[in-house]
């Protein structure tokens, strides 16, 4: 039993170095999505806001 132990512990040490750089790369995809999914609401936004201001009759 203490042989199966040490045997998945080395195998633990062993995957955290490329274990990291999956979830930087995961975290780096989360934020380019996050951040355009942010861009094209602000611009629906400011579309939907000058469009009211518009009908309004603002400046």
């Amino acid at each position: 039993m203490k042989s199966l132990a040490l045997s998945v512990k080395k195998f633990l040490v062993s995957e955290d170095g490329p274990t990291a750089v999956e979830y930087a790369v995961m975290l780096a995809l989360i934020i380019v999505v996050c951040l355009t999914a942010i861009q094209a609401v602000g611009t629906n936004a400011k579309t939907t806001f000058t469009s009211v201001s518009a009908q309004l009759g603002g400046s």
